[in-house]
């Protein structure tokens, strides 16, 4: 396939070489005369373990070639990879100009070209970029429309300094969010030989997903570095401790968890976190990102609170009360503390919860309810079918599949769901429907 890049940097030189070396005839296009200079010779602009071999390998066969000239490159290629830099600005916002500019060039030498062109963004850019700002620009200076005359897409890259090439030979999946399934069609024979799965997606997703991972993996060096900090203080081998957390592959290391949804409760992620956090306190040992953890957590109950407040209903059935499915713990439990948010608020609350009814409750819970908690068990109703006609809102709390069943089947265009469970089969609601975070 013939291929444009635009940009040889990081990104761009790496990106050009091995897809050259994968036998596509590529052509680099930069401003820099610096750097076509050094391709034209055979040598990469940057430094990178075996990337000044392979330059010189793809070069020497013909299969990668240099210009200045962005309607030469566009006339020769099917599609065109933008690697430009994006920028921080002083306010931590992006810096756009040179994606801007080249989109810009890019655009007006499609309008000279009959062929249809895909152009792919690989620069790191805030989600709607491609859409809202790359799109019009593309349209205005080409005459031409999105899925007529070009295909757009996005694809995030994940190569780490260092290890570029051996990451792009070896990659965890490749993404790709596109306009439309005719540009994912385009771009999967570019990647389809790589060993691992090509994902095609929407072009917000594929925009978002880049930050996400870059967060995750800052997330993940400043967690194992404050679990160092107090371990050390306590003598404790902190490398002994992180490698054993990663030998868990079930909770620790896996999808577990890592799924939008309800904030965090019961009797012990709550009650150990606030212990480190008083280990560390007593050591002086500082854990900014941890102690940070139980607002954020709080957060999540305000977004809820949140909607149903904005939302005017002033009935509104809550299914669920414990801290999660399957038990009748109260202890901690964010829809407990939802609850008496909206008691406070002077909202109409109902609340059905198989395993937490007043006439099943036994010992600790039971005095717990009545001692703690008599204004809420006051409010727990038996029958499911009743709560959800009497609501104007329903809030469900529990993912229990004959609950889900209840909201799906019951509910009504005169009701409004919010979702906390991420609740399946939702494509059957007849009400109006809002997820938590999504």
């Amino acid at each position: 396939m013939n291929i444009a890049i635009f940009g040889m940097g990081y990104v761009g030189a790496v990106s050009a070489a091995c897809l050259a070396r994968d036998g596509h005839d590529v052509i680099g296009v930069d401003i820099d005369p610096n750097k076509l200079d050094l391709l034209r010779k055979g040598h990469s602009p940057i430094v990178e373990e075996g990337i000044q071999e392979l330059t010189s390998q793809v070069v020497k066969a013909g299969r990668l070639q240099v210009s200045d000239n962005v309607d030469e490159a566009i006339g020769g290629s099917a599609i065109s990879f933008i690697c430009v830099g994006t920028p921080s600005l002083p306010n931590g916002s992006q810096n756009l100009g040179a994606i801007e500019h080249v989109v810009g060039q890019i655009g007006e030498s499609i309008g000279r070209h009959d062929h249809y062109h895909v152009v792919v963004i690989r620069s790191t850019v805030r989600p709607g970029t491609v859409m809202d700002k790359v799109r019009p620009i593309l349209e205005e200076r080409s005459g031409k429309r999105l899925g007529e005359g070009f295909g757009l897409a996005f694809q995030p890259e994940f190569l780490r300094e260092g290890t570029s090439i051996r990451d792009y030979d070896n990659p965890p999946f490749t993404v790709v969010g596109g306009d439309s399934q005719r540009t994912l069609d385009c771009i999967r024979p570019v990647f389809e030989h790589l060993p691992c799965e090509f994902v095609g997606t929407d072009i917000g997703t594929a925009e978002m997903l880049k930050y996400a991972c870059n967060a995750f993996h800052a997330v993940k060096i400043v967690f194992a570095n404050e679990i160092g900090r107090v371990s050390q203080s306590l003598k404790v081998d902190s490398r002994e401790v992180m490698r054993l957390v990663t030998q868990d592959r079930q909770l620790n290391i896996s999808p577990a968890y890592l799924r939008p949804g309800f904030a965090f409760g019961g009797s012990c992620l709550p009650k150990d976190l606030r212990a480190l956090l008083y280990i560390a306190k007593e050591q002086d040992a500082e854990l900014p990102m941890l102690a940070g953890v139980m607002s954020s957590n709080q957060q999540q109950i305000e977004h809820a609170l949140e909607f149903i407040l904005q939302s005017g209903k002033r009935r509104v059935g809550m299914i669920g009360l414990s801290f999660k499915s399957g038990t009748d713990d109260l202890r901690e439990s964010p829809l407990v503390t939802l609850a008496e948010r909206l008691i406070g608020k002077g909202i109409e609350l109902s609340i059905h919860d198989p395993n937490v009814q007043l006439s099943r409750l036994i010992g600790a819970n039971r005095r717990y309810i009545e001692e703690k908690l008599p204004h809420i068990g006051r409010l727990l109703v038996e029958d499911c079918d009743k709560l959800i006609a009497d609501s104007e809102m329903v809030v469900l709390g529990l993912s229990d599949a004959h609950l889900v069943e209840k909201v799906l089947s019951r509910t009504d265009g005169s009701h409004t769901v919010l979702d906390l469970v991420g609740m399946p089969g939702r494509e059957r609601l007849n009400a109006a429907y809002r997820g938590v975070c999504w």
